[in-house]
């Protein structure tokens, strides 16, 4: 068994009475040197036949730490626990404490620290650095606080290694404040170094506080004039990217070349992924060629930003080379190419990135699922979307809730998926599922969105107000609210958008705040309050191009095209070009307005004086221009000089305006076109259907019907909805469903009496029956604008403003007796179609005529 010791040592060490320091030092040297835990062991049994009990020997801590050294931390402990305390045995804790922390212990490195103290050890500045670390990794903020308070007893709150180490710890367990706090207090004290600077700067990024990260990193370089290291360059320049904030990336790039630090992979990676996130990839790509050292991060880096800015053939070409050079595609890899894929709404290309990463082996992780999700939800590829969540189920999901992190990001990526795909019954079971404690922001956004996006408007708001009732904890962020005010727009609900709006301002989203603008002034134009809109865009400290399009567009809806075309100089003027979207929301405000030359001269100008070339929407705006004004014959020239084939939007402007002027022979033409296409759209047959009824020919009436019934093509029902004070209530054409169906008919009935007797003569003709005037009088009056309006009426105070919403296009009966009763009553009633705003007042109407 000793045959590797030399046999005068063994004696040496063995013979009873030898002086126990010469004997300590020669064993000390050979526990070094056992190669097995059993010489560590035997070594141990000679000690006690020899020298008894022998804790407070001065070779009792090297055989601790030969112990260690052979991955017996349990026979350490054993022995430590019988060891008298002393600097030596203090080491050995040390040492036990660095490996279990290593092994990722973090449980039992607290429990060691606890057995040190109560057996009388005090911990010195190599100790608190360990336990501090493990609370951190667990998290574990109360525990880090009482080790914190340890600190302050034994005198160690000046030594900077713990001081580091305590704002690290805080940092790990989400106490940024307590962390800024300690850090302080070590600047007051002058005993920061560079770790502690970064320390703080680490902080603040994983408290996600990039800006702050980047200031206090400047006031370390020119403030306190503290040399960066290569681990300050690495914690900073992902704040550079986070923030896009490319030239102070670009001074980091100049000062890792000078210093060197430039040679480090992990500064060259961290270049290359600010480079990448700041758009800038032919910068990446030099800072990644002049990179000496490489490693799949590197490749990854580039592989997401090119993926990011859609740039899918240069990530292509990485990703054939890192195969080429056998350097192998990892999971960020794939989830890099499905994510750029899926955010661009390529969809059909991210699943097959995916088919090709299982080919390869490769298993995805929960981004990789969550982009997956993303992809079919922007294509609604529902069946995939449902192999990707057995896949979860499977794979992926625990239930359990030790780490919710993961299996959250996957629940609210189905939520997402699910909802986008229309299966907003499936998203709210899996909403509901979920304990509210489960629930964050981004779960409460999903499903808000999801209602939004879809039409179901109401359910949206009623699940933001219930965010806001029952579950305070959790604050709305951006998308949330404009998710809400896109239900709002929706519903034309300006009160509830009116609240939302005073929630914005009392809680300064200043960093977001101009999507915010955007997305209000498109709810106060949809829920028609132009003015309000307009007083939001004039108090924008900066607006974009969709700040002024929003704007346009809300003049247009409310027939104001002079006003449309005064923003439209004033754009410009603001050195903003217009593009495509721009003239066509112009060409829109022309055609609801009657201005039809301003119209046809902004279409000839269009390309000549700003290089935009009309598309099929900018024709059809000019077919519905020409229509509307009846100028039907140049609306069928404009079709016929189209460069390209027109679609079923084109026939329909043509045949929307043989309507109003009761062409038959057009209808029938535009009529027939729009059978060739295929186009299945009821309002093809509703529009012919109503030119033969103007023209009382009752048999194409019927023949239209007739055909609608054989081709399962179904007419849209009315509808119409009108704000009150305990919400939104919704009619239909003959609806006795309201439980004050009877006050709303009899206050209707005497409306229609009284407008008899000034003027209003029912409009038969929009009765569209073959029946005789009395009995097509009595079918006008139960149209579900009439009601609507008489609900208002009856529930809202004298001087309140009537807004009423309806899915289709306004009746023209409905029309003509709304103008006489804004004669009689003490109410502004605004109407919004599927089309534009009519705002009723002492008799007259905002369209003129145009609708």
């Amino acid at each position: 068994m000793l045959g590797w010791f030399s046999r005068p040592i063994v004696n040496t060490i063995y013979r009873p009475g030898i002086a126990l320091f010469s004997t300590a030092e020669i064993t000390a040297s050979l526990l070094r040197k056992c190669k097995t835990l059993g010489q560590a062991k035997l070594i141990h049994q000679r000690l006690l036949l020899t020298q008894g009990l022998f804790y407070s020997h001065p070779l009792a801590p090297h055989l601790v730490s030969a112990y260690l050294t052979h991955g017996a931390p349990s026979l350490s402990l054993a022995l430590l626990q019988r060891l008298t305390p002393s600097p030596s045995a203090l080491f050995c804790w040390n040492s036990l404490l660095r490996r279990y922390l290593h092994l990722g212990f973090f449980h039992d490195v607290l429990t060691l620290f606890r057995t040190m103290l109560t057996l009388g050890y005090s911990p010195d500045h190599y100790t608190f650095p360990f336990v501090l670390k493990a609370c951190g990794h667990l998290p574990s903020f109360f525990r880090g606080s009482a080790v914190h308070a340890t600190v302050f007893t034994t005198g160690l709150d000046s030594d900077v290694f713990v001081c580091n180490a305590v704002v690290g710890m805080y940092a790990r367990c989400g106490g940024l404040d307590e962390a800024r706090q300690m850090f302080d207090e070590m600047c007051d004290r002058g005993i920061c170094d560079v770790v502690s600077w970064n320390s703080i700067v680490a902080a603040y990024m994983q408290g996600r506080d990039a800006r702050t990260a980047l200031d206090l990193f400047r006031k370390m370089t020119s403030d306190w004039e503290i040399h960066p290291d290569v681990v300050s360059l690495v914690n900073v320049l992902p704040a550079c990217a986070s923030l896009t904030a490319s030239l102070h990336g670009r001074q980091l790039h100049g000062f890792a070349l000078r210093s060197g630090s430039f040679e480090d992979v992990f500064v060259g990676n961290a270049l290359v992924d600010m480079y990448a996130k700041c758009g800038m990839m032919d910068e990446a790509n030099k800072v990644f060629e002049r990179m000496k050292v490489k490693d799949v991060v590197s490749w990854n880096a580039m592989v997401t930003g090119y993926s990011q800015i859609g740039r899918f053939e240069e990530a292509l070409g990485l990703v054939k080379k890192m195969k080429e050079e056998n350097i192998e595609l990892d999971v960020v890899t794939w989830s890099a190419m499905i994510a750029g894929y899926a955010q661009r709404g390529h969809g059909y290309e991210a699943l097959n990135v995916f088919r090709q990463m299982q080919i390869s082996g490769s298993k995805p992780n929960v981004v990789t699922l969550v982009s997956l999700l993303s992809a079919c939800a922007s294509i609604e590829a529902l069946v995939q979307g449902k192999e990707t969540h057995c896949y979860a189920i499977k794979c992926v999901l625990n239930y359990d809730w030790n780490d919710p992190g993961e299996d959250l990001m996957v629940i609210n990526g189905l939520i997402d998926m699910y909802a986008k795909c229309k299966s907003t019954d499936v998203a709210r079971s899996m909403f509901d599922s979920l304990a509210p404690s489960n629930r964050n922001v981004v779960t409460w956004t999903v499903m808000i969105g999801g209602y939004a996006q879809h039409g179901e408007a109401n359910d949206a708001l009623k699940l933001f107000s219930e965010m806001f009732q029952k579950h305070k904890s959790v604050k709305p962020n951006t998308y949330t609210i404009c998710c809400a005010l896109m239900a709002c727009a929706h519903l034309a609900a300006v009160r509830f958008g009116r609240q939302v709006h005073a929630y914005i301002l009392r809680n300064r989203y200043e960093s977001v705040l101009l999507f915010m603008e955007n997305c209000l002034i498109d709810m106060y134009s949809k829920s028609g309050d132009i003015h309000a809109a307009r007083v939001v865009f004039d108090n924008m400290q900066q607006r974009n191009s969709v700040s002024w399009t929003s704007l346009l567009t809300g003049y247009g809806m409310h027939g104001h095209g002079e006003e449309a075309i005064k923003v439209f100089d004033e754009m410009r003027t603001a050195g903003l070009v217009p593009d495509g979207i721009t003239f066509l929301v112009v060409l829109y405000a022309c055609s609801h307005s009657g201005m039809v030359d301003q119209g046809i001269r902004f279409f000839n100008t269009m390309h000549s004086d700003f290089g935009v070339i009309p598309g099929l929407e900018h024709y059809a705006c000019m077919v519905d221009l020409l229509g509307r004004a009846g100028r039907l014959a140049e609306a069928l020239e404009i079709i016929e000089s189209m460069p390209m084939e027109p679609t079923a939007i084109i026939w329909i402007a043509l045949l929307s305006g043989c309507r109003i002027h009761g062409n038959v022979e057009l209808g029938e033409y535009a009529a027939n076109k729009l059978q060739e296409l295929d186009s299945e759209n009821d309002g093809t047959y509703t529009l012919l259907s109503n030119i033969y009824a103007n023209a009382r020919r009752w048999r194409d009436v019927a023949r239209i019907r007739s055909l609608m019934k054989n081709s399962g093509v179904r007419k849209r029902p009315g509808c119409s909805w009108v704000q009150g004070k305990k919400g939104t209530a919704t009619f239909y054409v003959g609806d006795r469903s309201h439980p004050q169906f009877e006050q709303i008919y009899e206050l209707l009935a005497d409306l229609i009496q009284r407008i008899k007797e000034i003027g209003y003569v029912p409009a038969t003709d929009f009765a569209l029956h073959d029946v005789d005037d009395e009995e097509k009088g009595d079918l006008l009056f139960e149209h579900s604008e009439k009601l609507a309006l008489a609900y208002g009426i009856l529930t809202s105070a004298p001087g309140v403003p009537i807004r009423i919403t309806k899915n289709l296009r306004v009746c023209g009966d409905c029309h003509n007796a709304i103008t006489y009763i804004s004669m009689i009553v003490d109410h502004e009633i605004i109407l919004r179609d599927s089309s534009r705003f009519h705002h009723f007042k002492n008799g007259s109407c905002s369209c003129r005529g145009y609708w």
